[in-house]
Parts: C-alpha cells; sequence; structure tokens
C-alpha cells in the first residue's frame, strides 16, 4: 500500500512539473512576459532549467515505479541507478540550491534577483511554485525513496560540469547581448563575478553533501548493503 501512496505521489508532482512547464511555454505571447525572455530565453534563468530538470527526473521515476511493479528490482537496476544519479547529482543539489539563493537574495534586497515590477507580471502562486515548492518536493523524495550516492569525487565532478556549462551560457549571453541574465551580475566587478560563481559552486557542492548526509540518516542502514555489494 505504502509504494503505490509512493508511485501516486510520483506521478502527483510529474504532473505538476509537466503542467508548470507548459504553462511557462505559453507565456510569451504576453508582451510584457516577453520582454522577460528576451536576450536568451526563459532557459538563461536557473529558475526554468530547474523545472525542466524536475519535470524529466520524476518522468524517470514514474518509469522506474512502473518497470519496478511488472519486473522486479533486481531487472530494472540501470533504470535506478540512472534515477539515483539524477537526483543525487542534478535534481536535489539544484532545487535546493535555486531556493535558498533566491529567497537569500530577494530578502536582502529583491531587486537583485526578482525586481517588484515582476509582481505584475507573474501570479504569486508562480512565483512559490518556482522558487518555495521545489524544496519541499526535494526533501519528500529524500525521506520517501532512498537513493544510492556515487563517489564524492564523481558527484562532485559531475555538479561541477553542469555548473561550468550554466555559467558558460550565462557569460555567452553576456557577451553576444551586454545583458546580464541577473540584475545582481550587473553589480559585480570582474573579481567580484569570479568570487561569485566559486562561492556558488562551493555552496552547492556544500549542498550536494547535505543531501548525502540526509539520505544516510534516514537510509543509512538499508544503504549499507548495497554499497558493499559495488
Amino acid at each position: 500500500m505504502t509504494r503505490i501512496c509512493t508511485c501516486v505521489y510520483h506521478f502527483l508532482v510529474l504532473s505538476w512539473y509537466i503542467f508548470l512547464n507548459y504553462y511557462i511555454s505559453q507565456q510569451g505571447g504576453d508582451q510584457r512576459k516577453s520582454k522577460v525572455f528576451l536576450n536568451g530565453g526563459q532557459w538563461k534563468y536557473l529558475t526554468f532549467l530547474n523545472l525542466l530538470l524536475q519535470a524529466i527526473f520524476y518522468g524517470v521515476v514514474c518509469v522506474e515505479d512502473v518497470l519496478k511493479r511488472i519486473k522486479g528490482e533486481k531487472d530494472i537496476k540501470f533504470m535506478t541507478a540512472f534515477r539515483d544519479l539524477l537526483f543525487t547529482t542534478l535534481a536535489f543539489p539544484i532545487s535546493t540550491f535555486v531556493f535558498l539563493s533566491f529567497w537569500i537574495l530577494f530578502l536582502y534586497d529583491r531587486e537583485l534577483v526578482y525586481p517588484k515590477a515582476l509582481d505584475g507580471i507573474f501570479p504569486v502562486w508562480l512565483n512559490h511554485a518556482m522558487h518555495t515548492s521545489i524544496l519541499p518536493f526535494a526533501l519528500a523524495e529524500v525521506i520517501l525513496s532512498p537513493h544510492c550516492y556515487p563517489r564524492k569525487k564523481e558527484g562532485l565532478t559531475l555538479l561541477a560540469l553542469a555548473s561550468l556549462v550554466y555559467i558558460s551560457r550565462v557569460l555567452w549571453i553576456y557577451s553576444e547581448t551586454g545583458t546580464w541574465v541577473y540584475p545582481v551580475l550587473a553589480k559585480l566587478s570582474p573579481v567580484g563575478l569570479t568570487a561569485f560563481f566559486s562561492l556558488s559552486y562551493v555552496f552547492s557542492a556544500g549542498i550536494y553533501l547535505l543531501g548525502e548526509k540526509l539520505n544516510y540518516w534516514k537510509w543509512g542502514d538499508m544503504m549499507k548493503p548495497r554499497k558493499k555489494r559495488k
């Protein structure tokens, strides 16, 4: 019964993220909203990339849930391993990073990350869907399912590569348009930008390690045998 409830929960979360991605994709027709997506489109924002990432992750989870009931756990080890790698190195760290970085900057000075003018463009519920509910969903996934973490070196390397790709895109957009994706970046010197991007990775790496600790705290006794079988 518990497993069925978990499968239903995963399907509902997947549906929610699909709805959010679809809803946002339809906003380009609004002239006010389309201005927000100039110079790089919606995919220049980590927030929207994260929503797409979460939809992909929960899609994988739902497929794994179905295959697990049809074939059993032993026959879908590859799918389970892919689910774990996606969650541990990207889905959990990025969603938590988006939540924390957004609200820290928002509470400090919202004009640095989400100018007040956006309140008249995006409804409040959408702001919380993009920046608030993502954390409870990530934490719930830690509680509901055990995830086998890769070696720290491998996990942190994959996270670093993902960070480097996104930072490269941000810098490319600036070089092409002369406009920074986030207002906070316009206030920083080259040295400040280097420090900002470096600290952002350190912050995300810390979140990765926190996720590993939470996973072991909840599932430690269950995960030990899985590690020995490697």
